[in-house]
């Protein structure tokens, strides 16, 4: 089997997300559908693995069958978000112990082999990881690689984005929707294709798109589930991580591999309004709407 390989955060060198006076305070187009949901296909049952070890699937695989089935709501409390080292530790730990509840539960309905990700806060110009020596530059807001999730402070660009907690956490959910990936077994399954095709190849970049505007669609559906629930996710927060989405994508990086910026925002605001699951199979989603 694969090991998973490491994913940027896409979006280098953008600006705070706080629009001038044209911009609503909130959106408009969408607020979150944030109505509990329980897991299960028709019948009521989730469709689960055959003996509780991923599934090496994309389009077909069974997470993403289910059109009613979504992240369950609940209350997550976060510590107050300062711009320095030690208060962004405390809340990527709190966001981390947020984010495993709610992809857990959700994973182990489906009888997926669900462990937490390690986390670690590198504070370095560079730290190690399985997937080689990362340098840490404004490409480096987030890391992941097989279950390790790394979140260097200087990575962050906090001279840009100051106190906007919202945008922190968005930028950390999309990370962790990798662990979602590589949990399931989807991380695995496109990395089997991508290597096939030869990774820079138009089809390996269209099928690297595919994965992190799941990783994107990923991070809408939690913050959608957790704002306004009673926690500290405000709905300042959700708005600015709303509109920050616009700022982030291929179109900012000058790559190929994360999907334009009209997209990485269209596939963020699909999870963050519907809170569905299924709404996120970028996998079977045309050409067109991952480019």
């Amino acid at each position: 089997m694969l090991s998973a390989v490491a994913v940027l955060l896409a979006g280098l060198v953008v600006f705070v997300a706080v629009r001038n006076g044209s911009e609503p305070s909130s959106p408009t187009v969408a607020a979150p559908t944030t109505t509990a949901v329980s897991g299960g296909n028709a019948a009521g049952a989730a469709t689960s693995s055959a003996d509780g070890q991923k599934v090496l699937e994309l389009a077909s695989h069974p997470i993403l069958q289910n059109s009613e089935d979504g992240l369950q709501n609940f209350a997550c409390t976060l510590p107050e978000w300062h711009s320095d080292q030690d208060s962004a530790e405390a809340f990527f730990t709190a966001a981390a112990q947020c984010l495993n509840e709610a992809w857990g539960g959700f994973l182990e309905r489906y009888d997926l082999p669900f462990t937490p990700p390690s986390l670690h806060f590198p504070t370095g110009t560079s730290f190690t990881t399985a997937c080689g020596t990362i340098a840490v530059s404004v490409a480096t807001a987030a890391y992941y690689c097989d279950d390790n999730l790394y979140v260097p402070f200087r990575g962050l660009q906090t001279d840009q984005y100051g106190d906007n907690p919202g945008v922190y956490l968005a930028l950390f959910a999309h990370e962790y929707g990798h662990h979602v990936q590589e949990v399931a077994g989807i991380m695995d399954a496109v990395w089997q294709q991508i290597y096939a095709a030869g990774q820079n190849s138009p089809a390996g970049l269209e099928l690297s798109r595919r994965k992190e505007l799941q990783a994107q669609c990923f991070s809408g559906m939690f913050l959608g589930a957790v704002v306004d629930q009673g926690g500290s996710i405000t709905r300042d927060m959700y708005s600015k991580a709303w509109r920050d989405q616009d700022t982030r994508g291929d179109n900012t990086s000058g790559s190929m591999d994360h999907g334009s910026n009209d997209h990485y925002a269209m596939w963020w605001r699909l999870g963050a309004q519907y809170n569905r699951i299924a709404r996120c199979n970028t996998f079977a989603a045309p050409a067109a709407e991952v480019s």
